[in-house]
């Protein structure tokens, strides 16, 4: 049976090689973003100020991974929120266990 007029050869072919050019751009961002946090690391910077940047950073390569290598910007909506609420549940998770077992819990008791 031969393919439906709409899905051309040449036209998937575009399609990956548009695909390909997004990922080769996408992984030069990344780059520099990566070589800026690492500059900035060595900087005389405020700590407050270098971390919420790099914390703005890291983010920014976070969505761009998941969006466009894990190919989340072309899965079905439901992926996407599936993965998000996996991605809450674990941070949560975090959170609570370095709650549970932080610094403050770590002091031991004074004899009474």
């Amino acid at each position: 049976m031969s393919a439906p007029a709409h899905a051309s050869p040449a036209g998937e072919h575009a399609l990956e090689e548009s695909k390909f050019q997004i990922f080769v751009q996408i992984a030069m961002i990344l780059a520099v973003i990566t070589g800026v946090e690492i500059i900035m690391v060595y900087m005389p910077f405020a700590h407050a100020f270098l971390f919420w940047t790099l914390s703005i950073l890291s983010a920014v390569k976070f969505l761009f991974v998941i969006f466009i290598f894990m190919h989340l910007r072309w899965d079905r909506p439901l992926c996407t929120v599936i993965f998000f609420i996996g991605l809450i549940l674990g941070g949560g998770t975090m959170w609570a266990l370095l709650q549970l077992f932080g610094a403050q819990a770590s002091v031991p008791l004074s004899a009474g």
